[in-house]
């Protein structure tokens, strides 16, 4: 038999891509190495009645448009949005942080009357950003130095949307597209924990700390997404990150599509510069008339293609293509809910994200740890408790805490990490925890603890990074993964890539998937039936 399309990863964006073709009328075969499905956007029971979201762990970038085509919602997929948050800081107080604007200006003036008037100003110019960068998102990027008509037609329109913008807000869209997110805040804000917590979006899985410049944009990044209409709004997935992967997978074989389980990729079948199907890593082949490989691009192009088969300065770019890991994950199954002393009792903060670095400098200094090649000694966490929201992950009165924690190197002073190596990055992760919940590790049941070692290995994010290559201003939009090859094309005829390591990048956002599957069915000429939305804007 030979499939219209094979595709090499069952993550969320090989699963949405997998949905459009399928839905097109093609006929698709899913391979995925591990015996579950999902990549990054998992949920795996590793001790007995607990489910932990063991890579990816919260919603709001998955794109909207994505759900309503694919029908998410009556294939399971429900999003709970979170409550708020909040930081405590080291001499015993906190900033409390809540979904209503309003609500947060208050408490910014609790801490600095300043502070919250400057918080309008601020959220109207981050919000003019968004509106400008959210209609990219399920566009294909136009090559600057093409002269395809496509391309041509692609600058116009950006010519267009950019019209409406003077020239002054030209100038700070730009400054801000290249700044540091300390440099960013300092115009806005003066106290260090309004800042600390308002610069945790622009270090979340990037290899750049709060003082780096280009950090500010991935702050905006982080800021694209929506829960029930709610810019910029965050939420947990009902029953773990895998009820995204899981609704995908049944919206893709309610359409005819097949996913494979236990089938590692050996490599790409070329045959006169056009990919003809894929080689198992058992031996057997599946032949297709084309080729989408989920994985980055480094690990598709290096590993699983000939050298032979790409032009040499193409194997040069990909090489240089930058997926430095910054990020480790602990997930904690608890026998109760911890307490947290500086927190009110009963306090709402609790439902959503914990932060404790209360300030810019602290970030920084996690972040020199990294640069010398060890995970930082006063980390940077992202604390939630899904199970406040969603009790299904655990048995009744027990909890799952997930933290994300920055910054771990994919290499520990040059070297591979050891497990010795990872089990002092736990113990660091954990006894920060404790310093601010006394007692929190007599409540500890279960603790899988995640360096980029076990990123790389278990998911196939090379070097651990989680947007499959760093979000800076040289990987994005055309540049992404490398000049001439943004259209989620490759030097090989047939042969297509479709994950984060693509426009417009990482999170469980969907958009690189659909992007991929649009630019597949205009090379087929055969429009699906349920993407009218995407065909709207190509």
């Amino acid at each position: 038999m030979i499939w219209d399309a094979v595709i090499l990863g069952a993550g969320h964006n090989g699963l949405v891509t997998a949905c459009y073709l399928a839905r097109a009328g093609m006929k698709v075969c899913v391979v995925e190495k591990n015996d579950w499905i999902g990549g990054a956007a998992v949920s795996r029971e590793l001790t007995p009645g607990f489910t932990y979201s063991n890579c990816s762990y919260v919603s709001s970038l998955f794109r909207p448009e994505i759900m309503r085509d694919l029908e998410l919602p009556r294939h399971g997929l429900q999003i709970l949005p979170y409550e708020g948050g909040a930081v405590l800081k080291e001499d015993g107080g906190f900033l409390a942080m809540y979904r209503d604007h309003d609500a947060n200006r208050r408490e910014f003036a609790r801490h600095s009357p300043r502070d919250a008037e400057a918080y309008d100003i601020y959220s109207r110019d981050v919000q003019r950003h968004c509106r400008f960068i959210r209609p990219l998102l399920l566009r294909t990027p136009a090559d600057p130095a093409s002269f395809r008509p496509r391309d041509i037609g692609e600058l116009i329109w950006i010519g267009k949307h950019m019209s409406g913008l003077s020239e002054q807000q030209i100038a700070e869209m730009v400054r801000f597209w290249t700044m540091s997110i300390s440099d960013y805040l300092d115009h806005y804000f003066e106290n260090p924990v309004i800042k600390a917590y308002l610069a945790v979006s622009a270090i979340i899985g990037t290899a750049l700390g709060p003082m780096s410049p280009g950090s500010a944009y991935v702050l905006l990044h982080h800021y694209m997404g929506d829960v029930d209409g709610n810019v910029g709004a965050w939420g947990f997935a009902r029953g773990g990150m895998g009820a995204i992967t899981r609704a995908l997978a049944a919206s893709f074989t309610a359409t005819g599509g097949e996913i494979r389980t236990g089938s590692p990729v050996g490599k790409v079948l070329v045959k006169n510069g056009r990919a003809v199907g894929v080689a198992l890593a058992n031996g057997d082949e599946i032949r297709a008339k084309r080729v989408i490989s989920n994985m980055d691009v480094k690990r598709t192009m290096l590993r699983h293609v000939e050298e032979a088969e790409l032009p040499q300065d193409y194997v040069s770019s990909v090489r240089r293509f930058k997926t430095r890991g910054s990020s480790g994950k602990l997930n904690i199954a608890l026998d109760a809910l911890p307490r947290f002393p500086a927190l009110p009792e009963g306090a709402p903060h609790l439902r959503g994200d914990l932060h404790f670095t209360d300030s810019i400098e602290r970030m920084e200094r996690a972040y020199d740890d990294w640069k010398s090649g060890h995970f930082s000694r006063d980390p940077f966490q992202d604390v939630m408790i899904p199970t406040t929201i969603d009790p299904t992950m655990t048995p009744p009165g027990k909890h799952f805490m997930s933290c994300f924690v920055q910054y771990a190197p994919p290499k520990i002073e040059g070297r591979d990490w050891t497990d010795a190596d990872r089990d002092a990055f736990g113990r660091t992760c954990l006894d920060q925890i404790e310093r601010y919940s006394p007692g929190f590790k007599d409540l500890v049941l279960h603790v899988e603890v995640r360096t980029p070692r076990e990123l790389e290995a278990e998911v196939g994010l090379t070097d651990g990074n989680i947007f499959q290559g760093e979000l800076t201003f040289d990987q994005l939009l055309f540049n992404r993964p490398v000049p001439g090859y943004a259209n989620y094309r490759t030097p090989v005829r047939d042969l297509w890539i479709c994950g984060s390591s693509t426009h417009p990048g990482g999170g469980v956002m969907g958009a690189p998937g659909r992007n991929a599957a649009a630019e597949i069915l205009r090379d087929a000429k055969r429009p699906a039936r349920d993407m009218s939305d995407a065909w709207a804007v190509l």
